[in-house]
């Protein structure tokens, strides 16, 4: 049995998608949440630290719906180990269950919860009443978040294979998806 260090029980953690994913992840939600603060009837009438609060919520919840569509996928796929290589199957369902969740939270916190509502400006879809920002948030930021944990799981041999200066790059895509 391999010894077991002390570097080897911090590193695991580091190599699992959901790290990744959740972590870029929050950063990218909580700054489209902060752009989006103008499309929010209440938000702008909030003090500043309320609205950080609330925009820090709405990126962890964010997190939670990435984390799901990131599930469902390698539900699909029967691997977690998709991401390494994501095909158009994979990729629709992650996009499609995120979509799907956000929809149905945006329905029924506008709708029948009465959480918050949209600005009077704020464009909205005709027949469901959900927001343009939110499902444009959907459309965009989950490639971006993929992509970036890509290439936190595959390092700079990733980036240089990709753009074909791997002899420049020491490669550093021995990474294993646990």
């Amino acid at each position: 049995m391999p010894r077991r260090t002390l570097r080897t029980w911090f590193s695991r953690p580091l190599l699992t998608p959901e790290l990744p994913i959740a972590v870029f992840g929050f950063l990218l939600n909580f700054v489209w949440e902060m752009w989006a603060v103008p499309f929010y009837a209440a938000i702008g009438e909030m003090r500043h630290a309320e609205a950080i609060l609330v925009c820090t919520q709405a990126a962890f919840g964010d997190v939670l719906i990435l984390l799901l569509a990131f599930w469902g996928a390698s539900v699909v796929a029967g691997s977690r180990r998709w991401i390494l290589k994501p095909g158009w199957q994979t990729s629709i369902i992650y996009l499609g269950v995120g979509v799907a969740i956000t929809m149905l939270m945006e329905f029924l916190a506008t709708e029948v919860w009465g959480r918050w509502s949209y600005a009077e400006g704020a464009p909205v879809l005709p027949l469901l009443g959900t927001g343009l920002a939110p499902l444009m948030q959907w459309l965009v930021l989950p490639a971006l978040v993929l992509g970036l944990a890509r290439y936190h799981l595959f390092g700079a041999g990733y980036l240089a294979a990709r753009t074909g200066r791997e002899s420049t790059v020491r490669s550093t895509s021995s990474a294993r998806v646990r």
